[in-house]
């Protein structure tokens, strides 16, 4: 049993429940033990992680947010930087799902969220799942 510690970027609160469900959901049905941590924004997602997998307390991690296009650059920025920033942790060898769903609008982020429909948070559960155990199978 590992455990993982999801943390979400809490700001569209239905969404992202929906998305921490999807990934809970996924983690226990393997066994493993979850622990919930929320920050302000997307943007502090790798940040988090981060000093998490410092503490060596957790296996791995599945990053949870919802951002939606409006109507400024900040989408771009928010999305492309939060997503580079977990890249660049994985790449470190930090065994992270990325669940951080970007879209247009608020009824693809409900399709995309929602457990009954995409379980883009259980995705991203199985997807930190099938990074530990890589992490494991090389010996890191």
């Amino acid at each position: 049993m590992s455990r993982f510690l999801i943390v979400e970027a809490r700001f569209y609160d239905h969404l992202n429940d929906m998305l921490v469900d999807g990934a809970r959901s996924a983690l226990e049905a393997a066994g493993h033990d979850v622990e919930v941590l929320t920050v302000p924004g997307a943007l502090e997602l790798p940040g988090a992680i981060a000093m998490a997998a410092e503490s060596g307390d957790f296996d791995g991690f599945v990053a949870i947010g919802v951002v939606i296009r409006g109507e400024t650059y900040h989408f771009e920025i928010v999305a492309g930087e939060s997503a580079r920033g977990i890249l660049a942790l994985t790449m470190d060898g930090i065994a992270i799902g990325n669940g951080i769903i970007t879209t247009e609008n608020e009824a693809q982020a409900l399709e995309r969220a929602d457990p009954a429909r995409k379980n883009k948070g259980g995705e991203a559960a199985n997807a930190a799942m099938a990074l530990l155990a890589l992490r494991t199978r090389f010996g890191r």
